[in-house]
């Protein structure tokens, strides 16, 4: 008797495990590696903004706007582990607050689980339906202090991104469609775009590519996502890979060098230079800016292409 209970407590056991919800999974499991460096002036900066997001929380424990904060100040620090955990603890508490899925399927990307972001951004995408839309408020704001993204932008943009880096082409293209109908700014636009433009072009969908460049023209007022903008003037053309490759050399190293050397390294890709792509991508993931789209993409292509 001893011994049946034992078997059936096992075999209890193992289903348990196998049709477990793997967003019940602990973020424990994720072993962080350490944050793109910064200057100690603005790490200084970060944790004195985390202590105080941190203070706001501890004061308003069910605000969910506060405990979004103090996830973001987390992850700003390279704390992704632990910003999941504070999203995961407000998904329970708040299960119909899209920001939640948003922001945790958003680390998920930066820890390459690219399937548990996936369903975050796509309950997300479900929570927002038939919402208004809302502007999503900077945590490293731009120049002019003016946040260029919303909450339905950055979960249509995120969602699209996953899909492309899982080879979901055609998710991505709806995703990134999607993405257009409220890319209300140029900077939206401008990165809403790129990302349309290099799935197309992966799709072998030239012709609709082209399309997407026809708002794209010069002198267009770009505040935060000028790489993006660069790239989307050399699909058309007016810029050489060249001069861009020569003008990202001025900041190599950044998240936003590495924004325009995938863009141009997947050009290449898509236009038959295989091995001027495989070097740019392994250049670029031979830096520390791990957490950048830019990388990821690299990165993933990389696994995919050798």
């Amino acid at each position: 008797m001893a011994i049946l209970l034992v078997a059936l407590f096992t075999s209890a056991l193992v289903f348990a495990t196998a049709t477990a919800n793997p967003q019940d999974k602990k973020p424990a499991e994720f072993v962080d590696r350490p944050a793109p460096p910064v200057s100690p002036e603005t790490r200084k900066e970060m944790e004195a903004r985390l202590d105080e997001a941190r203070r706001h929380f501890e004061a308003k424990p069910n605000d969910p706007g506060e405990r979004i904060w103090l996830g973001r100040r987390l992850a700003y620090l390279g704390r992704f582990s632990e910003a999941i955990e504070v999203y995961s603890e407000g998904i329970k508490k708040f299960p119909w607050d899209a920001r939640f899925y948003r922001h945790r399927g958003h680390r998920y990307i930066t820890l390459r689980k690219f399937d548990l972001a996936i369903d975050d951004f796509e309950k997300a995408a479900k929570r927002i339906k038939g919402r208004p839309d809302e502007v999503e408020p900077d945590g490293q704001p731009n120049v002019r202090n003016m946040p260029t993204s919303t909450l339905q932008f950055n979960i249509w943009y995120h969602l699209g991104l996953a899909y492309y880096l899982t080879g979901q082409n055609e998710r991505a293209l709806n995703s990134y469609r999607e993405c257009l109908e409220v890319s209300k700014n140029p900077d939206a636009l401008v990165a809403t775009s790129h990302w349309l433009y290099m799935t197309l072009r992966r799709m072998n969908r030239a012709g609709e590519a082209a399309k997407v460049l026809e708002p794209i023209r010069e002198g267009m007022e770009i505040i935060e996502n000028d790489g993006y903008y660069r790239l989307l003037l050399m699909y058309k053309g007016t810029v050489s890979p060249e001069n861009l490759l020569a003008e990202t050399s001025k900041q190599a190293g950044s998240p936003a060098s590495n924004s325009i050397l995938y863009g141009i390294g997947n050009w290449y890709l898509y236009n038959g230079s295989r091995d001027e792509a495989l070097k740019i991508f392994r250049q670029m993931v031979s830096g520390d800016q791990w957490t950048s789209f830019g990388y990821v993409a690299a990165e993933a292509d990389l696994k995919r292409l050798t």
